[in-house]
């Protein structure tokens, strides 16, 4: 049993299948029907959530996060999101929901199944509903149709109350022009920054630079390093082994005919004149006029991609405003709705976006296409034929990794399996040298055993691996002679910084004594500059990305005009004093009242749903077992 827990918990395929089932149950994670025999994880109100059912949550998690972050996911980024509290609180909210559900009565007829089941994509060939198409893909996910079933009966019934509970929530015209006002008022401010790196010619003695050290020993610890030994299972070199046959390549093209069909695509250059989305009427109009005589030269015989570069305001302009090829659904409306309307090699009157206004010229056209079966036979025997190995590869690295049980030994279960054991030099949280695509994943896993431990089998995206810890070097505190440069110029950096703070401090008590900005500023050689309007989230213009600033600077008014403090930022310490500011008409409101009240709707129902459920649980007996 502990085997096959093991199995199922790493091999590629159960991710593969989760991934596939996670299309229904991509919010609420998924249950087992095999569950009762396994160990319980937590009680809620007194029925059990079992190991299995976590297992399958959890998975279920990290196969979501996988198609978000890609190759980037890793071990530390898992810990970070706390994965291990969410499948356990995933399944703790289904259990209290599906209680609420029995105690409101509510019901999901068989009829309701029925058709929400004939709605389900994945189950459908040329829009309707297949049967045989239903079951195969069932079946290739190890479910039955009545386990599928019950599942969805269940994700139904957890929809249902959710749509319950936030069936009152409205959101009043008052609420949204609020949110509006706040959104879109800006302000502008005037800025002075006292950069630390303008300060040269800090001096740090050897006994400062040694009590700096002493105060700040953690700061240079070495970082841990480990050596190991490992064995690779490559589904590459098993390849060779795998036979496809012509029943399995005609299955999988009628099962994935979406895979072989071209939209169409066009190819295109474009003139972008840029405009504020909130831009008042003359300065739309006088944008487009622009636009109109530029046209007019492109239909004179001008070259478009020099236009372009000559008049274009977007990022494109350089390259002649070349977008490349692209299909519909990659460009807003009404860009898109233009661009596939047009021949290659015509050119759009002023087409308005949120961006502005654009012309656009079609450059070439591609008709949608579908490859048939014969034109699509290679690339399935080769997607088929990478699975049936990669299945292959894990088979051996789980018969591999069974052996060292009995022999404890990564050379003998090598030999038996005809593959080398590879030895790494010693290496840091960062991964080895080694030709390893995951290595950070690699080395988290290497840092986590224990001397002469070994893993159990690992898929780090190039293969399956088995890991032994031959060595393990732990983090040390160095003699500060070792690091004496650093030190230094840490406390150089430090005493920069603290020069900096004072200096800005000094200037924002002069001014709060009523000097001058410009007058102050002159004193410590400083330019006076100005950010001009911005609104909140945005970038601070001449500043960059600095929340705390934006955020100061809301706070200020023609009353109050300076903050309370300095305010620290990347690249120093600012002083802030407001200028103006803008609160946005009741016109621009009335255009994006209904988005907005959607918006915030939105908002609204996810808050009264979170605070439902948050009461369900205080009034709930839910105890988690202490050993999980």
């Amino acid at each position: 049993m502990l085997n096959i827990m093991r199995k199922y918990a790493s091999s590629w395929m159960i991710k593969f299948i989760l991934g596939a089932v996670v299309v229904v149950f991509v919010f609420w994670g998924v249950g087992s029907f095999r569950s009762q025999t396994a160990n319980r994880v937590a009680l809620v109100n007194g029925e059990a959530i079992t190991i299995e059912e976590y297992r399958q949550t959890y998975n279920n998690i990290i196969e979501q996060l996988r198609q978000q972050f890609g190759n980037n996911l890793n071990d530390s980024l898992i810990e970070m999101l706390q994965v291990d509290k969410q499948a356990i609180d995933q399944l703790i909210d289904q259990r209290l929901i599906m209680r609420e559900a029995e105690r409101l009565d509510f019901r999901v007829t068989d009829v309701e199944l029925i058709d929400s089941i004939h709605k389900i994509s994945a189950f459908q060939s040329d829009g309707i509903f297949d049967k045989n198409l239903y079951e195969r893909v069932l079946s290739r996910n190890r479910l039955t149709p009545e386990e599928f079933e019950v599942l969805q009966r269940k994700s139904m019934l957890l929809e249902r109350v959710k749509a319950y509970i936030e069936d009152g929530v409205k959101v009043s015209e008052a609420e949204a022009l609020e949110w509006y006002n706040w959104k879109n008022t800006a302000v502008n401010i005037d800025f002075v920054q006292f950069d630390p790196d303008r300060y040269q010619n800090i001096q740090v003695t050897d006994s400062e630079a040694k009590s700096f050290f002493e105060k700040n020993k953690a700061a240079y610890k070495t970082e841990p390093k480990v050596k190991v030994r490992y064995i690779k299972f490559n589904p590459k070199a098993y390849e060779s082994q795998v036979k496809i046959v012509e029943e399995e390549v005609a299955a999988y093209f009628e099962e994935h005919g979406q895979e072989f069909k071209k939209p169409k695509t066009v190819e295109a250059r474009h003139i972008l004149f840029a405009l504020e989305q909130d831009a008042d009427p003359q300065t739309v109009e006088n944008v487009k006029q622009k636009a109109l005589k530029v046209w007019e030269l492109a239909n004179g015989g001008k070259d478009f991609s020099e236009l372009a570069k000559q008049y274009s305001e977007g990022p494109t302009r350089d390259a002649g405003g070349y977008l490349g090829t692209f299909k519909r659904e990659d460009m807003i409306e009404p860009f898109a709705e233009r661009a596939f309307s047009m021949k290659a090699g015509e050119v759009s009157d002023p087409v308005r976006t949120q961006f502005g206004w654009h012309l656009i010229k079609v450059e070439k056209e591609n008709e949608a296409s579908a490859l048939s079966l014969d034109a699509a036979r290679a690339e399935i025997v080769k997607k088929l034929t990478a699975e049936r190995a990669k299945t292959k590869a894990y088979d051996d690295a789980e018969s591999a990794y069974e052996l060292t049980f009995e022999v404890n030994d990564l050379e003998k279960a090598s030999s038996a399996h005809n593959v080398t054991v590879q030895t790494t030099e010693f290496f840091t949280l960062e991964g080895p040298q080694k030709e390893i695509r995951e290595k950070s994943k690699f080395a988290s896993v290497a840092f986590s055993l224990s001397e002469m431990e070994i893993s159990d089998v690992q898929d780090f995206g190039d293969g399956f691996y088995i890991i032994q810890l031959l060595e393990k070097i732990p983090e040390s505190i160095p003699e500060a002679g070792t690091v004496a440069e650093k030190v230094k110029a840490d406390l150089t950096k430090e005493k920069q910084k603290e020069i900096a703070g004072q200096e800005a401090n000094e200037l924002l008590t002069a001014l709060k004594n009523g000097k001058p900005l410009k007058d102050v500023a002159k004193r410590y050689k400083l330019q006076v500059k100005s950010t001009g309007f911005f609104k909140r989230n945005e970038q601070v213009p001449a500043i960059g990305y600095e929340p705390e600033i934006s955020r100061t600077a809301f706070l200020l008014s023609t009353e109050k005009k300076l903050p309370d403090t300095v305010v620290e930022g990347a690249k120093g310490y600012y002083v802030i004093i407001f200028k103006e500011k803008t609160i946005p008409d009741r016109a621009g409101f009335e255009k994006e009242e209904d988005q907005l009240k959607n918006n915030l709707l939105g908002q609204k129902r996810l808050r009264v749903f979170t605070d439902w459920l948050a009461h369900i649980r205080k009034s709930s007996d839910i105890k988690i077992e202490k050993s999980f």
